[in-house]
């Protein structure tokens, strides 16, 4: 390899795609030879490695990019352990010593960040962190008085005052290769799959990596942003983007939804753009308070006196409240690995305002199960939901499931599809079927606490007993 021009690094992570990757882009910028990498270390990771949904979802979309590299006459190199012996390795092994990678902000890759800047400066090996995962950098956005923002409204005031920056990074249509690859691990023997196929529901409604992706991004823009606005908290249609596993492992770049939003009248394109905003804000308030996976953001829930019931938790895990909306949801979920986003509330409050249950167990289930868990989007919203976090609705503010399902899903269409147990049950009772009189149930085929349980708790009791236990917050 005497003479040849050493290899530059492009080092993926949560950035799983060609176009508009700024590391990437800079990457290219050099001439050099490029050398993409992926490296499995769970010290990036920290006190949350991947869940089981976020493995499946991550052995798909590395499999697209190494496919995708490979049109360009390129290849993913794959390689597991600390990040910084394997940059050094690479150094040794190909002359290596530039690398390029996209920031990430979750508290533990942060931490290893600042160690790896250090470690590689004293192997001369120089490292250029890049934007990408946001539209804003998380120090460019501060309130009147240099601190971050925890109201949401006035966050977003600030970033569409700034301006979104929607100048895409074109994909490269061929990449310069090293003279010799080194070493590759296979993706399978990173261990991802399960060992029991139970991702088959996943499989089906989802084509994870940069493609599927973008065709996403398309339908969305092209069948659903008018109606998005009037639609988004219908889970019964077929009004939300499903953006957001793409954006969170990176197939997609915030940037390329905001200029596909571009030239969209009406008030769809804004109000989605609006819940770009609210990814935007949590990944901040993770940067700024580091805490927020663990610790509620208003000390004072602190003192909530949360109940261990591991019989509801467990109840609610399985889809098998009583409740129909959250049951709905919570087995969309086991079967998809996403929940439309309203019924997310309502399941989220059923759990912390109905059961008592810490927020922390539900960021928890969260978090093994979605294929879009994101560190920053979990721990906020499960803080706004429980009221003690950044911009939260307040704990008084407890949903009803029954007339959340009787106004979001009016003819019961969502419950019917998931839980097919309630299908023949008319829509006057099928957000709360024990409502219904004997003859309806049999007609329906439908015996409560045999083939669909009883409610595990009464809800105007649940209700009463919330806001008493704030009360004891208060005091």
């Amino acid at each position: 390899m005497s003479g040849a021009q050493p290899p530059v690094i492009v080092w993926f992570r949560r950035n799983l795609r060609l176009c508009d990757n700024v590391a990437l882009a800079r990457a290219v910028e050099t001439g050099a030879p490029l050398l993409p990498l992926f490296i499995d270390d769970e010290r990036e990771e920290g006190a949350w490695p991947l869940g089981a949904a976020s493995r499946w979802w991550l052995h798909q979309s590395l499999e697209a990019l190494a496919k995708e590299l490979e049109l360009r006459g390129s290849r993913l190199i794959v390689q597991r352990g600390a990040a910084r012996d394997v940059l050094l390795a690479l150094r040794r092994q190909c002359g290596a010593r530039r690398v390029f990678y996209q920031r990430r902000y979750e508290p533990a890759a942060q931490k290893m960040e600042l160690r790896l800047a250090d470690d590689l400066a004293e192997a001369d090996i120089e490292i250029e962190a890049c934007a990408g995962s946001t539209l804003f950098l998380p120090e460019q956005i501060q309130n009147g008085s240099g601190k971050p923002y925890q109201v949401f409204t006035a966050f977003w005031k600030t970033c569409l005052k700034i301006g979104i920056d929607t100048e895409l990074a074109p994909a490269p249509t061929t990449l310069s290769a090293p003279e010799k690859w080194p070493a590759s691990l296979d993706i399978g023997e990173l261990s991802l799959l399960p060992k029991i196929d139970w991702a088959r529901g996943m499989s089906a409604s989802w084509q994870p990596g940069e493609c599927g992706a973008q065709r996403a991004l398309e339908h969305f823009v092209r069948e659903a942003v008018g109606r998005y606005e009037e639609g988004r908290d219908r889970p019964d249609q077929s009004l939300t983007s499903r953006l957001s596993p793409h954006l969170h492992f990176g197939e997609l770049s915030p940037r390329q939804v905001a200029a596909a939003l571009q030239g969209y009248g009406g008030g769809g394109a804004a109000s989605f753009l609006r819940e770009v905003g609210w990814r935007e804000f949590a990944r901040h308030s993770l940067c700024h308070f580091p805490h927020l996976d663990q610790r509620p953001l208003r000390p004072a829930f602190a003192r909530f006196p949360w109940l261990e019931d591991a019989v509801g938790l467990a109840a609610w895990q399985r889809g098998q409240t009583g409740y129909p909306l959250v049951d709905a949801g919570m087995r969309q979920l086991w079967h998809t690995g996403w929940m439309h986003n309203r019924v997310r509330m309502v399941a989220a409050s059923f759990l912390l305002k109905d059961l008592l249950v810490d927020w922390r167990h539900g960021a928890e289930w969260f978090w093994d199960t979605l294929v879009d868990a994101d560190l920053a989007n979990n721990s906020l919203g499960w803080q706004w939901v429980a009221g003690c976090g950044a911009d939260a609705a307040p704990f008084f503010r407890i949903f009803n499931p029954v007339s959340q399902g009787e106004k979001f899903d009016a003819n019961g269409d969502y419950v019917r599809r998931w839980v097919p147990e309630l299908a023949q049950l008319p829509a006057k009772y099928i957000h709360a079927p024990w409502r219904a009189p004997a003859p309806v149930l049999r007609a329906a085929h439908i015996e409560l606490g045999a083939n669909y349980p009883e409610p595990i708790i009464d809800h105007a009791f649940a209700r009463d007993r919330a806001l008493a236990a704030l009360a004891k917050t208060k005091s």
